[in-house]
């Protein structure tokens, strides 16, 4: 991300430009072509996004939160080595009779679940590019539909859903729609921060100025991080197409977004409450398996008393 503010006549215009409104978005791009080096060597062969999370890898768990806020389409911009997250969503018969036969119906159906999720479908991204450049790749795809886009390596609390509120948000306004959390000032310097305004909309919902990327606590216009879900316009791949590498040559779409805001393109931010995993390196990766294994209902309470005498030091393994 680069650091972009808006000015006030801008600001204004964004509110006063009319724009296409009422089409809830009902696709999603989830791009997922990186190379993940903080888990080397394990993700040598296996995809980060298929790492598990007790039984579930942390793919299924993006695609069952789109799937439940009513997306029925998504695309997986994946890499070299990647395919076997899409043989994730595929049916395997093989499996399903050998469960079958042998009664066990509970995980005949958490296998037949993965595939009638949502239709999933896939490109290749060439290069590493830049997230700009991986949503762009969904162009052809998604057409001037609004869309979702979803990282692939951080979820959201189940039963506290982010993505629905988004998805009206935008066929609201017809314009971007983040997501952010709240951080202490001391974490600013690890995420992209925004400069807001009030709005009008509703609880929790802000008016987007700005983005800077990891300021330090006392330049940061605010303590709203951005979290990985966006809900675009279609009007956004034009933009992609026009932005200019930036740092390392990535094609950033923080850049395309601020072409938008500029052209009058409402941005709004929806600030969320509710807990986010993320994935995307060791230790959050660690504290998303320990989380979720202590809430279920049959692992829970023998983990978790498991897991005290562990801290406590009376386990030893």
């Amino acid at each position: 991300m680069s650091g972009h503010d808006l000015s006030e006549s801008a600001v204004t215009s964004m509110t006063t430009n009319a724009h296409a409104t009422g089409r809830r978005a009902v696709k999603a791009v989830i791009p997922a072509a990186g190379l993940a080096t903080r888990f080397l060597p394990a993700t040598k062969a296996v995809p980060k996004e298929l790492l598990p999370v007790v039984d579930r890898p942390v793919l299924q768990y993006i695609v069952e939160e789109a799937a439940a806020a009513g997306i029925t389409d998504v695309l997986l911009v994946t890499g070299r080595g990647k395919t076997s997250m899409v043989d994730h969503f595929d049916r395997r018969p093989d499996v399903e009779q050998r469960l079958e036969e042998k009664g066990d119906l509970e995980r005949l159906a958490a296998v037949r679940r993965t595939s009638e999720l949502a239709d999933i479908y896939t490109c290749r991204q060439g290069e590493p590019l830049g997230l700009g450049h991986a949503v762009g790749c969904g162009a052809s795809h998604v057409g001037d539909n609004p869309f979702a886009v979803l990282l692939g390596d951080e979820f959201v609390e189940e039963d506290k859903p982010l993505l629905p509120d988004m998805l009206d948000l935008q066929a609201r306004t017809g314009g971007i729609v983040l997501a952010f959390m709240e951080v202490k000032p001391s974490e600013t310097s690890r995420y992209g921060i925004a400069s807001v305004a009030p709005s009008d909309l509703g609880d929790d919902i802000v008016q987007v100025t700005g983005l800077v990327e990891k300021p330090s606590p006392e330049e940061a216009p605010s303590n709203l991080a951005v979290l990985g879900r966006y809900v675009l316009p279609g009007s956004i791949f034009e933009a992609i197409a026009n932005t200019k590498p930036g740092n390392g040559g990535e094609i950033q779409l923080t850049d395309a977004m601020f072409q938008l805001l500029q052209d009058g393109v409402p941005v709004h931010g929806i600030i969320y409450r509710g807990h986010r995993f993320d994935t995307g390196m060791p230790l959050g990766y660690l504290q998303a398996v320990v989380t979720l294994a202590s809430r279920r209902a049959d692992l829970g309470e023998e983990f978790r008393a498991w897991l005290a005498e562990f801290v406590a030091g009376g386990s030893k393994g």
